[in-house]
């Protein structure tokens, strides 16, 4: 068993993003950031251990916690418990075929259009996750960030075309078809309009992601 929390989880399925979801099951998984057992979870939350212990089962059979250890409590031996990551996001997987496909968006300047190429990076990222795990190496990835103050939409667009034809440029320069052992990258530019104030809509900025505060 992994003694140490990931950073982030993809959470793939839809049981899994159920379990995941429960009220009281998150409120574990936050607690559950340190290492603790049943019956300290049920002392200290006041609620019995054989339902602490149900739903800890259920986390646990969906990935979401882990056995780290155990430990010898007067007549007793106590499994240790853990959480398996500091944040979990559920991946558009979980929707099955309901999940967002930007091929079947036609507009693709469309903030329709950018939320489903954001689903479909996370869902990708979720299954190579995966895959390098199993194969015990690390995924390869790169990201680049900028906020850019533009001072009129004109310049905007200008930013905007350079831009494109720099991309245009640079896959252009170094795509290679012939390499046999090649890897294959996936690249992807998109802007959208940053958020400088709290208003109160700000919720529906959320994500899906349940973070351990």
């Amino acid at each position: 068993m992994a003694n140490s929390a990931s950073a982030v989880q993809l959470v793939k399925g839809a049981d899994a993003a159920a379990a995941l979801l429960h009220p009281l099951r998150l409120k574990l998984l936050r607690r559950l950031e340190e290492t603790n057992s049943a019956s300290s979870l049920a002392r200290d939350m006041s609620i019995p251990r054989q339902k602490i212990n149900y739903h800890l089962r259920e986390l646990e059979k969906a990935g979401l916690v882990s056995c780290v250890g155990r430990r010898k409590k007067g007549n007793c031996i106590e499994r240790l418990i853990r959480a398996t990551a500091r944040s979990y996001l559920i991946s558009p997987e979980a929707l099955g075929d309901m999940a967002a496909d930007p091929s079947q968006i036609g507009d693709r300047f469309s903030a329709s259009y950018m939320v489903a190429v954001a689903a479909r990076t996370i869902r990708d990222l979720a299954v190579l996750q995966r895959r390098a795990a199993k194969a015990g190496k690390k995924l390869a990835t790169l990201n680049l960030q900028a906020d850019v103050r533009f001072a009129t939409a004109a310049d905007r667009n200008a930013f905007a075309e350079e831009l494109s034809q720099f991309m245009a440029h640079l896959a252009a320069k170094y795509h290679d078809e012939k390499t046999a052992d090649g890897r294959l990258f996936r690249f992807f530019l998109g802007a959208y309009p940053a958020i400088t104030k709290i208003e109160d809509d700000d919720n529906d900025a959320k994500t899906s992601s349940t973070r351990m505060e």
